[in-house]
C-alpha cells in the first residue's frame, strides 16, 4: 500500500461537544520527512476530551483526536532515514528534530521545529492527510491516533523495543511519562524528600511512581474523590487526605502534617486554585512546586509574591521534561526491565467501536486509563 492512499476506519471528531462518529476515511501516503504507522492501540487523556469539549483555543473540527497511541510504521516518505517500514513505534506530541535552539539545550525538551502548523492541525507543509466524505480532516497534536492509519512527521516518532506490548506501552506517549518526569526531571526528588501531589488520576499516580523510584521518604496523595486513595497507596503514596475533611485550606493541613510544608507538591489536576494550595503547601527556603495539570485557556494563578521571596519555587512542565525521541525508547526498556509501572494504571480495555464509553470512564471517575484496541 506504500505510496497508495489508505481507506480504512477512524473516529471523527466533526464537532465541539459531540460524541465522535466512526466512520471510513483516507489517509494519503506519506511525504517527505513523514511516515505512515499503523496504531494498534490508543489511550484516552483528558487532553482529548479538553479538545472535544471546545475549551481549548487550538482546537479545530473536524478532527482525529488522540496521542497516546502505539503501532507500527508502514510506511515512510522520501528522506526519512532512521524508521523503515515494520518498526514498532510510538507517535510523539512533543517531537525532537535534533537542530532547533530548544533541542540544542539541554534545559528543554520543547521542541519548536514543527509547532505552529502542529497546532492548526496540519502536517509541516500546511495540509492534511486525511480526508472523510470529500471533506479534510484535520491532525490533532501530531499524532491523531484514533485512526487505524495516521501520517505524523519523521521527528514525531520514536522507535522502540518490538517486543513491548502497544497495547500497555502506548501510555508512555503522554500520561505516565509526563507524571514520572514532572518528578525525576523538573522537580529532581532527592531521596529522603517529603511530597505531595494533587490529583490521584494517570498523571497523578505517574507523579507518586516517579517519587517513590526517587527515594521520596513521605508521598500524601490529595485528592477529594476518596475511592482513588487505595490504588495511589498502592503505586507508593504513603497516606491520603481529602480536602473535603477539613475546616482549614489544605496547605495549612499539609504544614501541620509536615513541620512546615513539603520539599516537592505537584498539581495534576489543571485547577488554578490547587495550584496556589500546591505552592503555599511547600517549605519555606526550598519548597518546589511543579505545576503538571493544563488549566482552561484563559486562566490564571496568582499567589502572594512573599511566597517566592521566601523561598519558594513555581515550576511547570510538559512532558515530564523527556526529549521525546531519544527518552521514549529508555522508558520503555524501563517498564520492560520492571523499574515504572505502565500495567498497572490500565482500568479498562475496549474495541475502537466503543470509543466513546472511555470518554464516559473517564468523566465519571471510574478509570485511570482505558485502552481502545484499533
Amino acid at each position: 500500500m506504500a505510496n497508495q492512499v489508505i481507506k480504512c476506519k477512524a473516529a471523527v471528531a466533526w464537532e465541539a461537544g459531540k460524541p465522535l462518529s466512526i466512520e471510513e476515511i483516507e489517509v494519503a501516503p506519506p511525504k517527505a520527512h513523514e511516515v505512515r504507522i499503523k496504531i494498534i492501540a490508543t489511550a484516552v487523556c483528558h487532553t482529548d476530551a479538553y479538545t472535544l469539549s471546545g475549551a481549548d483555543p487550538e482546537g479545530c473540527f473536524p478532527v482525529i483526536l488522540g496521542h497516546e497511541g502505539a503501532g507500527i510504521v508502514e510506511s515512510v516518505g522520501e528522506g526519512v532515514t532512521k524508521l523503515k517500514a515494520g518498526d514498532t513505534v510510538i507517535p510523539l506530541y512533543i517531537p525532537q528534530c535534533g537542530e532547533c535552539k530548544f533541542c540544542l539545550n539541554p534545559k528543554t525538551n520543547l521542541c519548536q521545529k514543527i509547532r505552529v502548523t502542529q497546532g492548526k492541525g496540519l502536517m509541516p507543509d500546511g495540509t492534511s492527510r486525511f480526508t472523510c466524505k470529500g471533506k479534510t480532516i484535520l491532525h490533532y497534536m501530531g499524532t491523531s491516533t484514533f485512526s487505524e492509519y495516521t501520517v505524523v512527521a519523521d521527528i514525531s516518532v520514536a522507535k522502540i523495543d518490538p517486543l513491548a506490548p502497544l497495547d500497555k506501552v502506548c501510555l508512555l506517549g503522554c500520561g505516565i511519562s509526563t507524571g514520572y518526569g514532572a518528578a525525576v526531571n523538573t522537580a529532581k526528588v532527592e531521596p529522603g524528600s517529603v511530597c505531595a501531589v494533587f490529583g490521584l488520576g494517570g498523571v497523578g499516580l505517574a507523579v507518586i511512581m516517579g517519587c517513590k523510584v526517587a527515594g521520596a521518604s513521605r508521598i500524601i496523595g490529595v485528592d477529594i474523590n476518596k475511592d482513588k486513595f487505595a490504588r495511589a497507596k498502592e503505586f507508593g503514596a504513603t497516606e491520603c487526605i481529602n480536602p473535603q475533611d477539613f475546616s482549614k485550606p489544605i496547605q495549612e493541613v499539609l504544614i501541620e502534617m509536615t513541620d512546615g510544608g513539603v520539599d516537592y507538591s505537584f498539581e495534576c489536576i489543571g485547577n488554578v486554585k490547587v495550584m496556589r494550595a500546591a505552592l503555599e503547601a511547600c517549605h519555606k527556603g526550598w519548597g518546589v512546586s511543579v505545576v503538571v495539570g493544563v488549566a482552561a485557556s484563559g486562566e490564571e494563578i496568582a499567589t502572594r509574591p512573599f511566597q517566592l521571596v521566601t523561598g519558594r519555587t513555581w515550576k511547570g512542565t510538559a512532558f515530564g521534561g523527556w526529549k521525546s525521541v531519544e527518552s521514549v525508547p529508555k522508558l520503555v526498556s524501563e517498564y520492560m526491565s520492571k523499574k515504572i509501572k505502565v500495567d498497572e494504571f490500565v482500568t479498562h480495555n475496549l474495541s475502537f467501536d466503543e470509543i466513546n464509553k472511555a470518554f464516559e470512564l473517564m468523566h465519571s471517575g471510574k478509570s485511570i486509563r482505558t485502552v481502545v484496541k484499533i
